[in-house]
């Protein structure tokens, strides 16, 4: 599953591997397009747990790069 949060956020759940990864993927590829129209934030993938991550923009990334941060 992929929720919205608020703006640019979104909150990836899933069970199985590939799933994880396809959703990861979607929700990476929504905060890209976002991105792109703002030209202002980098994108940022946190891992909260083994089926819980966050894809969002970040000020704290730069405009073109793509972070990975584990939490978990």
């Amino acid at each position: 599953m992929i929720t919205v949060a608020t703006g640019p956020n979104y909150h990836v759940t899933a069970d199985e591997p590939q799933l994880i990864a396809e959703r990861v993927d979607a929700a990476e590829k929504f905060a890209r397009e976002r991105a792109l129209r703002e030209g202002k934030h980098g994108i940022l993938v946190t891992r909260h747990g083994p089926t819980s991550f966050t894809v969002n923009l970040s000020p704290d990334v730069p405009y073109g790069i793509t972070q990975e941060r584990d939490l978990a």
